[in-house]
Protein backbone atom coordinates (compact mmCIF):
# COMPACT_ATOMS: atom_id res chain seq x y z
CA UNK A 1 0.00 0.00 0.00
CA UNK A 2 1.41 3.37 -1.01
CA UNK A 3 0.33 6.95 -0.58
CA UNK A 4 -0.53 9.64 -3.08
CA UNK A 5 -0.11 13.29 -2.06
CA UNK A 6 -3.15 14.86 -0.37
CA UNK A 7 -4.34 11.71 1.32
CA UNK A 8 -5.28 9.29 -1.47
CA UNK A 9 -3.95 5.78 -0.89
CA UNK A 10 -3.09 3.19 -3.54
CA UNK A 11 -4.18 -0.19 -2.22
CA UNK A 12 -2.93 -2.14 -5.26
CA UNK A 13 -0.97 -1.19 -8.37
CA UNK A 14 -0.90 -3.28 -11.54
CA UNK A 15 0.42 -2.37 -15.00
CA UNK A 16 -3.21 -2.28 -16.18
CA UNK A 17 -5.08 -0.73 -13.25
CA UNK A 18 -4.87 0.64 -9.74
CA UNK A 19 -7.16 0.26 -6.74
CA UNK A 20 -7.32 3.32 -4.51
CA UNK A 21 -8.90 4.10 -1.14
CA UNK A 22 -10.78 7.38 -1.59
CA UNK A 23 -11.31 9.65 1.42
CA UNK A 24 -14.79 10.99 2.07
CA UNK A 25 -15.34 14.50 0.68
CA UNK A 26 -13.15 13.99 -2.42
CA UNK A 27 -14.75 13.82 -5.88
CA UNK A 28 -14.16 10.68 -7.94
CA UNK A 29 -13.98 12.60 -11.24
CA UNK A 30 -13.66 16.31 -12.08
CA UNK A 31 -16.74 18.46 -11.60
CA UNK A 32 -17.74 21.73 -13.21
CA UNK A 33 -15.65 24.79 -12.48
CA UNK A 34 -12.07 25.25 -11.29
CA UNK A 35 -13.09 24.71 -7.67
CA UNK A 36 -14.15 21.12 -8.47
CA UNK A 37 -11.02 19.87 -10.23
CA UNK A 38 -9.43 18.18 -7.20
CA UNK A 39 -10.50 14.55 -7.52
CA UNK A 40 -9.26 10.98 -7.59
CA UNK A 41 -8.74 11.02 -11.37
CA UNK A 42 -6.67 14.21 -11.44
CA UNK A 43 -4.56 13.14 -8.47
CA UNK A 44 -3.87 9.82 -10.17
CA UNK A 45 -2.96 11.50 -13.47
CA UNK A 46 -0.53 13.77 -11.62
CA UNK A 47 1.17 10.70 -10.17
CA UNK A 48 0.99 8.54 -13.32
CA UNK A 49 0.96 10.83 -16.39
CA UNK A 50 1.00 7.80 -18.70
CA UNK A 51 -2.45 6.62 -17.58
CA UNK A 52 -5.61 7.16 -19.61
CA UNK A 53 -7.12 10.61 -19.83
CA UNK A 54 -10.38 9.11 -18.51
CA UNK A 55 -9.35 6.16 -16.29
CA UNK A 56 -12.56 5.95 -14.25
CA UNK A 57 -14.73 2.84 -14.77
CA UNK A 58 -17.06 3.48 -11.81
CA UNK A 59 -17.58 6.19 -9.22
CA UNK A 60 -18.28 6.78 -5.57
CA UNK A 61 -20.30 9.76 -4.40
CA UNK A 62 -18.14 12.64 -3.23
CA UNK A 63 -19.10 12.01 0.41
CA UNK A 64 -18.59 8.22 0.24
CA UNK A 65 -15.17 6.83 1.16
CA UNK A 66 -13.54 3.57 0.12
CA UNK A 67 -12.35 1.44 -2.76
CA UNK A 68 -12.23 2.49 -6.41
CA UNK A 69 -10.58 0.72 -9.35
CA UNK A 70 -9.21 2.87 -12.19
CA UNK A 71 -7.86 1.66 -15.53
CA UNK A 72 -4.41 2.62 -16.81
CA UNK A 73 -4.85 1.33 -20.37
CA UNK A 74 -7.65 1.28 -22.95
CA UNK A 75 -7.71 -2.54 -22.86
CA UNK A 76 -8.18 -2.57 -19.11
CA UNK A 77 -10.84 0.14 -19.27
CA UNK A 78 -12.92 -1.89 -21.73
CA UNK A 79 -12.58 -5.13 -19.78
CA UNK A 80 -13.38 -3.56 -16.41
CA UNK A 81 -16.28 -1.50 -17.78
CA UNK A 82 -17.90 -4.65 -19.17
CA UNK A 83 -17.70 -6.29 -15.75
CA UNK A 84 -19.49 -3.35 -14.14
CA UNK A 85 -22.14 -3.17 -16.88
CA UNK A 86 -22.83 -6.90 -16.63
CA UNK A 87 -22.92 -6.78 -12.80
CA UNK A 88 -20.01 -9.18 -12.44
CA UNK A 89 -18.34 -7.00 -9.82
CA UNK A 90 -18.88 -7.72 -6.13
CA UNK A 91 -19.23 -4.69 -3.83
CA UNK A 92 -19.77 -4.38 -0.10
CA UNK A 93 -20.21 -1.24 1.97
CA UNK A 94 -20.28 -0.52 5.69
CA UNK A 95 -22.52 2.27 6.98
CA UNK A 96 -23.73 3.80 10.22
CA UNK A 97 -27.50 4.28 10.19
CA UNK A 98 -29.06 7.09 12.24
CA UNK A 99 -31.43 4.84 14.19
CA UNK A 100 -31.87 1.33 15.58
CA UNK A 101 -33.06 -1.35 13.17
CA UNK A 102 -35.24 -4.22 14.34
CA UNK A 103 -34.64 -6.87 11.65
CA UNK A 104 -31.19 -8.43 11.30
CA UNK A 105 -31.13 -8.56 7.49
CA UNK A 106 -33.22 -8.10 4.39
CA UNK A 107 -33.52 -7.04 0.76
CA UNK A 108 -34.59 -3.58 -0.37
CA UNK A 109 -36.14 -3.19 -3.83
CA UNK A 110 -37.04 0.40 -4.69
CA UNK A 111 -37.17 2.22 -8.01
CA UNK A 112 -36.01 5.83 -8.07
CA UNK A 113 -34.89 8.59 -10.41
CA UNK A 114 -33.18 11.96 -10.44
CA UNK A 115 -35.35 14.94 -9.46
CA UNK A 116 -34.53 17.39 -12.30
CA UNK A 117 -35.81 20.33 -10.24
CA UNK A 118 -33.62 19.47 -7.25
CA UNK A 119 -30.35 18.02 -8.55
CA UNK A 120 -28.59 15.84 -7.43
CA UNK A 121 -31.46 14.63 -5.22
CA UNK A 122 -33.15 11.36 -6.23
CA UNK A 123 -36.77 10.45 -5.51
CA UNK A 124 -38.74 7.25 -5.18
CA UNK A 125 -40.76 6.64 -8.33
CA UNK A 126 -42.24 3.16 -8.91
CA UNK A 127 -43.55 4.21 -12.34
CA UNK A 128 -40.64 5.96 -14.04
CA UNK A 129 -37.73 5.16 -11.74
CA UNK A 130 -35.02 2.60 -12.42
CA UNK A 131 -35.11 -0.41 -10.06
CA UNK A 132 -32.46 -0.71 -7.38
CA UNK A 133 -31.84 -3.84 -5.30
CA UNK A 134 -29.79 -3.94 -2.10
CA UNK A 135 -29.08 -6.77 0.34
CA UNK A 136 -28.23 -5.69 3.88
CA UNK A 137 -27.41 -7.16 7.27
CA UNK A 138 -27.06 -5.66 10.71
CA UNK A 139 -23.58 -5.74 12.21
CA UNK A 140 -24.35 -4.14 15.57
CA UNK A 141 -25.88 -1.21 17.46
CA UNK A 142 -23.70 1.65 18.73
CA UNK A 143 -25.19 4.46 20.85
CA UNK A 144 -28.51 4.53 19.06
CA UNK A 145 -27.02 3.93 15.63
CA UNK A 146 -26.92 0.70 13.63
CA UNK A 147 -23.81 -0.50 11.82
CA UNK A 148 -24.94 -2.15 8.60
CA UNK A 149 -23.30 -4.00 5.74
CA UNK A 150 -24.80 -3.23 2.32
CA UNK A 151 -24.40 -5.51 -0.70
CA UNK A 152 -25.86 -3.66 -3.72
CA UNK A 153 -27.02 -5.90 -6.55
CA UNK A 154 -27.52 -2.90 -8.84
CA UNK A 155 -25.41 0.25 -9.09
CA UNK A 156 -27.80 3.21 -9.21
CA UNK A 157 -26.71 6.71 -8.22
CA UNK A 158 -27.44 7.34 -4.51
CA UNK A 159 -28.89 3.81 -4.23
CA UNK A 160 -27.66 3.01 -0.74
CA UNK A 161 -28.38 6.48 0.59
CA UNK A 162 -31.96 6.49 -0.69
CA UNK A 163 -32.61 2.83 0.22
CA UNK A 164 -31.48 3.61 3.74
CA UNK A 165 -33.41 6.84 4.25
CA UNK A 166 -36.71 6.09 2.52
CA UNK A 167 -39.62 4.81 4.61
CA UNK A 168 -39.99 1.87 2.22
CA UNK A 169 -36.34 0.99 2.80
CA UNK A 170 -34.66 1.05 6.20
CA UNK A 171 -36.46 4.22 7.23
CA UNK A 172 -33.35 5.86 8.68
CA UNK A 173 -30.73 7.95 6.81
CA UNK A 174 -27.04 7.20 6.89
CA UNK A 175 -25.26 9.31 9.50
CA UNK A 176 -23.89 12.53 7.97
CA UNK A 177 -25.93 12.35 4.76
CA UNK A 178 -26.40 15.96 3.68
CA UNK A 179 -28.98 15.09 0.99
CA UNK A 180 -31.22 12.52 2.67
CA UNK A 181 -30.32 13.06 6.33
CA UNK A 182 -28.96 15.73 8.65
CA UNK A 183 -25.37 16.10 7.43
CA UNK A 184 -24.15 19.64 6.78
CA UNK A 185 -20.78 19.32 5.04
CA UNK A 186 -18.76 17.06 2.70
CA UNK A 187 -16.95 14.17 4.36
CA UNK A 188 -19.48 13.59 7.17
CA UNK A 189 -21.23 10.66 5.48
CA UNK A 190 -20.64 7.36 7.28
CA UNK A 191 -20.67 5.17 4.18
CA UNK A 192 -17.54 3.26 3.14
CA UNK A 193 -16.87 0.96 0.18
CA UNK A 194 -15.14 -1.76 2.17
CA UNK A 195 -14.77 -4.63 -0.32
CA UNK A 196 -14.39 -4.82 -4.10
CA UNK A 197 -14.19 -8.02 -6.16
CA UNK A 198 -13.55 -8.27 -9.90
CA UNK A 199 -11.56 -10.24 -12.48
CA UNK A 200 -8.14 -9.14 -13.64
CA UNK A 201 -8.72 -7.48 -17.04
CA UNK A 202 -6.05 -9.61 -18.74
CA UNK A 203 -5.53 -12.83 -16.77
CA UNK A 204 -9.19 -13.16 -15.63
CA UNK A 205 -7.95 -14.07 -12.16
CA UNK A 206 -10.46 -13.32 -9.40
CA UNK A 207 -9.23 -10.42 -7.25
CA UNK A 208 -10.67 -9.02 -4.03
CA UNK A 209 -9.62 -5.97 -2.05
CA UNK A 210 -10.62 -4.79 1.42
CA UNK A 211 -10.59 -1.51 3.33
CA UNK A 212 -11.56 -0.92 6.94
CA UNK A 213 -14.06 1.94 7.45
CA UNK A 214 -12.61 5.02 9.16
CA UNK A 215 -15.57 5.17 11.55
Amino acid sequence: MTGIPDGLVIVHRDPLFVVVDKPGGLLSVPGRGPENQDCVVNRLKALLPECLDQPSVHRLDQDTSGLLVLALTAQAHRALSVQFMERLVGKRYVALIDGVLGPDSGIIELAFRLDPDNRPYHVYDPEQGKPGVTRWRKLGVEQGRTRVEFMPLTGRTHQLRLHSAHEKGLGHPIVGDRLYGTGTAPGQLRLHASALRFRHPATRQNLEFFSLPPF
